[in-house]
């Protein structure tokens, strides 16, 4: 009897021991607490986690010593404890995402099962078996963090791509500025002077100027060569979608947003934005340009985190904003912060130096585009291209030469469609004459201006819109204003 009695104590000491080798081992914190909540033995592991002595956590309330406040700080009710409630209702408690307070008053977030513990039936305590998650919570944070930002970089690609697909379908023909004349040497001196510095730069001149090629001209000059050159006709977008346009939009932002995109500014970060035609902009718009140009960082559509981007901005447009300003169609303080450094691009009928020199670039570029043997341009080709005005200017004669070139037969290049549009520009002063009747240039050149000045006696000196002159004459108005200054025709109240 006294040695059954001495074995089975010697098995239950042996039971102990190891139990306690078990806890001591084990990487997770285990905690075992009574039914008033205190803790009644720690392993190693949890007194190693929580910065304690096993001294220090024996006999405390454990919900005061390490579970008192949530990870914001504010305070965590024990009657709102988990780990309490084990051994009120008897179940077993899992937290996967909670907070512990270590010694030194350092947060950890921690997940933990917390186990009734039961005597004859009754609830006597419970024992917590907890693990240190802050390592692997912040490796989630990162991973989203970095699938987020893959995710914006894909979108990003996403709308540079696209952007890139309408660049190749819109591309010039040529890639340098061609032009010898004082005007445009001049130009290009101005260019190469702002080009390396972050200045705005704004850029003015008729529609077909070749301010486009200018902006590049600047961009690649400058320290941001490397980086992407993003261009937004601003008279191409509509309303409703200038923001979207501009600043981006998050996904469900406004019908048809399918997913998050990012706007020409942040495309354009790191890099060159052209703002095209930035007369155009509606007045809604101006003051939200003002803004993201002043302080450099903007919203998407739909969000309300702020971005910053570091954009350098040169405008386009063939409107004088000053009169714009003066009439109050155009914010001053955007003018004034877009027209840091101006540069001027005179009209082709002004640089008639620098025709033969287009007209011999274009040719070689159509032979090539169309694989026809169009022939070299003669004196009489180039003198006849000189002696007409080019409305349209640099872009209007790309046109004629492609179309010489492609209906070009043996060694002659025709030009007959300038016959045709010199007889549109005149063909309200024409009217009524005689079929026969010869007029000589001079002739011809009074009958276009007396037919102007009535024009514009008519609509009372308007150029602009439905019912002005230009629309009277069936002219683009810029190119009828263009006419009207570079002949003095003066009348009382022009707009």
């Amino acid at each position: 009897m006294y040695r059954r009695t001495k074995s089975v104590s010697q098995a239950l000491e042996w039971d102990s021991a190891l139990g306690q080798l078990i806890l001591d081992a084990a990487g997770d914190g285990i905690f075992g607490l009574d039914a008033a909540g205190r803790t009644t033995f720690a392993n190693p592991a949890a007194c190693e986690m929580m910065g304690y002595s096993k001294s220090e956590m024996l006999g405390v309330s454990s919900h005061d010593l390490i579970h008192y406040a949530h990870l914001d700080g504010t305070p965590y009710s024990s009657s709102d404890c988990p780990i309490y409630a084990a051994f009120s209702d008897g179940r077993i408690h899992s937290i996967s995402d909670d907070v512990f307070w270590k010694k030194d008053g350092a947060p950890i977030q921690v997940e933990y099962t917390s186990t009734p513990l039961r005597r004859k039936g009754r609830l006597i305590g419970a024992v917590v078996v907890f693990r240190n998650v802050t390592p692997l919570r912040k490796s989630e944070e990162n991973l989203r963090a970095a699938l987020a930002e893959v995710e914006q970089l894909r979108d990003r690609l996403s709308a540079e791509n696209s952007y890139l697909q309408e660049e190749i379908e819109l591309q010039n023909n040529f890639d340098d500025v061609v032009g010898h004349s004082p005007a445009m040497e001049n130009a290009l001196k101005q260019a190469e002077t702002v080009a390396p510095t972050p200045a705005t730069v704004l850029i003015s001149g008729e529609t077909g100027t070749g301010k486009e090629l200018f902006a590049r001209a600047i961009h690649r000059l400058s320290g941001r060569r490397e980086g992407p050159f993003i261009k937004v006709n601003c008279a191409a977008i509509p309303d409703d979608l200038f923001e979207s346009e501009f600043f981006g939009h998050i996904k469900g932002a406004f019908t048809g947003a399918v997913q998050d995109r990012p706007g020409r500014f942040e495309l354009a970060d790191g890099g060159t934005l052209f703002l095209d035609e930035v007369g155009e902009l509606p007045v809604s718009m101006q003051s939200k340009l003002l803004r993201v140009l002043q302080e450099g960082e903007l919203e998407r559509v739909g969000e309300s985190r702020v971005r910053k981007i570091d954009v350098r901005i040169v405008a386009a447009t063939n409107r004088d904003l000053r009169r714009a300003v003066e009439s109050g169609s155009y914010r001053s303080d955007l003018f004034y912060r877009l027209n840091v450094f101006p540069i001027e691009i005179a009209p082709l009928r002004f640089r008639r130096e620098d025709i033969a020199d287009l007209a011999r670039r274009f040719l070689q570029v159509a032979k090539v585009r169309f694989n026809r043997p169009a022939p070299r341009l003669s004196i009489a080709n180039i003198k006849r291209l000189e002696a007409y005005d080019w409305p349209g200017n640099v872009r209007e004669l790309q046109n004629v030469i492609e179309r010489a070139t492609i209906i070009s037969k043996g060694k002659r290049l025709q030009f007959k469609q300038l016959d045709l549009y010199q007889q549109e520009d005149v063909g309200a002063s024409n009217a009524g004459s005689h079929e026969d009747s010869i007029l000589s240039d001079a002739e011809m050149k009074t009958r276009v201006k007396d037919n102007i000045r009535a024009a514009l006696r008519k609509t009372g000196g308007r150029i602009y819109g439905a019912e002005g002159a230009a629309a009277l004459l069936a002219m683009k108005p810029t190119t009828l204003f263009s006419y009207v200054r570079k002949h003095n025709l003066k009348y009382i109240g022009i707009r």
